[in-house]
């Protein structure tokens, strides 16, 4: 028997003895995620008992280092944990911008005492974030962001203002993109991590056609940040913010995946439309393989031998996929799906995630701007 056999064999009964009956059954809305933080409440005693044994256990972030959190996983081990999980349908314990973006980012670029400030409560759920990148006047050209951060001798002060920020009223911190030089576009951006309560720190919810919002407008007013929360070099956060883009860009891609353990087509009401009973077919092929893509793509990932451009790609693959299921959705549920407010409907929920997807094209990244990557860093086309 292997190491690797037997890693499974002892990760298979680990999961059996650790993981609630509760936290094997599909998600019914966002609101069974836990995202921490410390003001985070549990849905259920079985939501918090997952998070402290996956914690515990370093497995909420399998492959980190030990010292900060992590479960010291190789990529072999890893994707057997995946697996297993996979197999007992166990849900994710813990879901995180720490973990998905800024996690990766302060492994690469951070000192080692914000590694050590950090990382473990991003691990243990102690803390969440939010991303402060887009601004109303620099979205798909992010290098063109005007908020400022100013030398104030053992601070910065920070003005201006961002947009589309995801749970800036319910995050903790903000990991957030400054201009702290106007000399060039891209080199005068710096990367900051701050508290969200810090004085001048207010935020706005933007309301979108779904009804929900996760999306606010933050504004900074003099708000006083400490020199050591500078990430990376100053006025070489771009490289920062290039690096975490692409891992922001591999959890949306996710969204392509839809959480489903069956296929579209046994999920939704008998269909009778023999054109749309071949389109929700097709769709169930297009998505087994995107998700054998999607574990090639992050096992090269976890073996540093993917393509720069690669996220960008599985983005928009994503991003199409996960609309379209949502059309066909609504598509089976004739007028039914299209109840707004009712107890039937769940609140509308079918009309309100298909609305919600029609974002997905435009967060972390225009479809526009990854199609223009990947035409020109993947496919090599000539003039892109």
């Amino acid at each position: 028997m292997s190491d690797l056999d037997s890693f499974r064999i002892e990760t298979r009964a680990w999961l059996d003895a650790n993981c609630p009956a509760e936290m094997r059954t599909p998600m019914r809305s966002e609101k069974d995620a836990c995202w921490g933080g410390r003001n985070w409440e549990f849905q259920s005693p079985a939501q918090e008992a997952w998070l402290r044994a996956m914690a515990g256990k370093g497995w909420t972030v399998p492959d980190w280092p030990v010292a900060y959190g992590g479960g010291g996983l190789g990529a072999a081990e890893y994707k057997v944990l995946r697996e297993e999980m996979a197999l007992i349908g166990a849900r994710n314990p813990l879901s995180s911008f720490g973990i998905s973006m800024l996690g990766p980012a302060l492994l690469k670029y951070g000192t080692e005492a914000q590694k050590t400030r950090f990382l473990t409560e991003i691990a243990h759920g102690e803390i969440r974030w939010c991303q402060g990148y887009s601004e109303p006047g620099a979205g798909s050209d992010l290098a063109g962001l005007q908020t400022k951060a100013e030398d104030a001798g053992d601070h910065w002060i920070v003005n201006g203002q961002k947009v589309w920020t995801s749970y800036a009223d319910q995050a903790d911190w903000i990991f957030c993109l400054v201009r702290t030089s106007t000399e060039t576009k891209h080199g005068g951006i710096s990367f900051l991590l701050f508290d969200m309560t810090s004085p001048g720190v207010s935020t706005k919810p933007i309301l979108l056609i779904s009804g929900n919002s996760p999306f606010c407008e933050t504004f900074f007013d003099d708000v006083k940040v400490p020199k050591d929360q500078l990430v990376g070099e100053l006025n070489k956060g771009w490289d920062v913010a290039k690096y975490l883009l692409g891992h922001e860009r591999e959890m949306i891609s996710a969204m392509g995946l839809g959480g489903e353990r069956q296929a579209l087509g046994a999920s939704v009401e008998a269909i009778d439309d023999p054109v749309l009973r071949a389109d929700i077919a097709a769709f169930d092929v297009d998505s087994l393989a995107f998700a054998a893509m999607s574990e090639h793509f992050l096992d090269q990932l976890k073996h540093g031998e993917t393509h720069p451009a690669m996220p960008s790609m599985m983005k928009y693959a994503g991003t199409e996929l996960n609309k379209t299921r949502h059309e066909l959705i609504m598509a089976a549920g004739g007028s039914d799906a299209l109840e707004w407010d009712s107890k039937r409907s769940k609140g509308g929920k079918r009309p309100r995630e298909w609305l919600r997807t029609k974002a997905n094209s435009i967060e972390g990244g225009t479809s526009e701007v990854q199609l223009g990557i990947v035409a020109k860093h993947i496919l090599h086309l000539p003039g892109a």
